[in-house]
């Protein structure tokens, strides 16, 4: 009994003790079976061959393979698969790539006057073809520091009325004396059409009125004033009509 365990254990001696070029025996065979499968001609393992085992054998084969692979051929099978692989194709070794860093954009430029729409409306024309149809925009436009004009535009598209309207209230500009408390020397009223207004300076009570009057004062730079309509209508443009004749009398003359 006593000699088989002596003879067992001289066994278990005999094939643990391994020689370096015992223990590198294993590897060798592996990438000779590696590249009996990839291709049998082939002498050595290139990155490409290993490439190919690791995509198409299973993640256990896979693990044996790098196991006992060269460190060499796996990082250049690695690197090799991250280099051809296309960056949106599933399942493949992929490349973070770093955006180029962006340009930093130009600030914008402040427009000369601040604008509002106060109605947009589409009218119909009748032809003889039929009937056309194009849009009416009424716009306000004002620096706030004394400068409003009121214009409208008309055209088949609402950014060329917006354009055109523009342009009309530019050339409809009028000039007002504000003086420190952002108000109106003494008070005045006009009528037009159906539309009657009465505006009056108050005392720091702020800017107190409604419809078209409200827009046409802030974007004037008033803001101690108090507007009134009396006529009743609810035509947008005609109070803001109104509202421009009234202002029109305080304004400064060319």
């Amino acid at each position: 009994m006593s000699e088989e365990i002596l003879n067992n254990d001289e066994m278990v001696a005999e094939t643990s003790v391994e020689t370096p070029e015992e223990a590198v025996a294993p590897t060798e065979a592996v990438i000779e079976e590696v590249a009996a499968e990839v291709a049998p001609e082939a002498a050595e393992v290139t990155p490409e061959a290993v490439l190919e085992t690791i995509v198409e054998a299973p993640a256990e084969a896979v693990v044996e393979v790098a196991a006992e692979t060269p460190v060499e051929t796996v990082a250049a099978a690695v690197a090799a698969a991250v280099a051809a692989a296309p960056t949106n194709a599933p399942g493949r070794l992929t490349a973070k790539r770093r955006m180029p860093a962006r340009a930093p954009r130009a600030p914008r430029e402040k427009p000369e006057f601040d604008t509002k729409a106060i109605d947009v409306r589409r009218v119909t024309r009748v032809v003889s073809g039929g009937r056309r149809f194009s849009l009416h925009v009424s716009m306000i436009a004002g620096d706030r520091n004394g400068r409003v004009g009121l214009g409208t535009g008309k055209a088949m598209d609402t950014q060329v009325a917006m354009e055109k309207a523009l342009k009309s209230a530019k050339k409809n500009m009028i000039k007002l004396p504000i003086d420190d408390k952002k108000s109106v020397a003494h008070e005045t009223s006009a009528k037009f059409d159906t539309s009657e207004i009465w505006i009056a300076p108050n005392k720091g009570k702020g800017l107190i009125a409604g419809s078209s009057a409200r827009v046409i004062l802030s974007l004037a730079g008033l803001s101690n004033v108090t507007a009134k309509f009396h006529g009743g209508t609810k035509n947008k443009l005609n109070n803001a009509r109104a509202t421009m004749k009234a202002l029109s009398k305080l304004a400064i003359k060319n």
